[in-house]
Formats: structure tokens, sequence, C-alpha cells
């Protein structure tokens, strides 16, 4: 008959194992659930560019154009913010500036 101290130790190293399993199943749906698949073409020269810094860098290229993009796309915000803070700056210039020389005529008047 086996010692009950370690029978004891079995269940709990199997209940310990059962519940680091779920947490893997979980953790893989929850990764599932925040990625999309998508087709992408790219061009050969831009491909075997990629694979020798990859191969450098030691870097998943799944990871690689993730982080590509994520870049291009606040680049892409912050160009979107430049264009719309010039178009607005543009439409009340002319209002801005006559505002300047109604002040500048009051401490003239002084």
């Amino acid at each position: 008959m086996p010692n009950r101290i370690v029978v004891l130790d079995l269940f709990k190293l199997l209940f310990f194992t059962c519940r680091i399993y779920f947490l893997y199943i979980h953790l893989v749906w929850l990764i599932s659930k925040t990625m999309k698949t998508i087709s992408l073409k790219i061009d050969d020269s831009i491909f075997g560019e990629t694979e020798k810094i990859l191969s450098r860098i030691k870097k998943p290229r799944n990871r690689y154009i993730n982080e590509a993009l994520e870049h291009y796309n606040k680049m892409q915000k912050r160009l979107l913010i430049e264009k719309k803070l010039a178009k607005e700056s543009a439409l009340v210039k002319k209002d801005s500036m006559a505002t300047l020389k109604d002040f500048e005529q009051i401490d003239h008047a002084d």
C-alpha cells in the first residue's frame, strides 16, 4: 500500500499540472482572439532583405511585421494630425492677423 503522504503529493502534483494546462489553453485561446490572420504579398527584394535582417536579429517574422506596422501606423497618425493642424491653421490665419493688428493699434493708442 502506497504511503499516504506520497499519494497526497501525487494528487497535488496532478492538480497543479491540470491548472497549468488549463491556463495554457486559456492563454492560447486569448491570443487567438486578439490576433488576425492576413494574406500578404511582398516584393521579392523586400522579402529577401527582410529575411536577411531577421536572421541577424533573431526575431520571428510575424513579430517583426507587427512591429513594423505599429511603427508605420504611428507615423501615419502623426502625418494626419500635421495635415489637420495645417488646414485648421490656414482657416484661422486671417482672423489671427486681424486680431493681432487690433492689439497693436491698442498698444499704439496709449
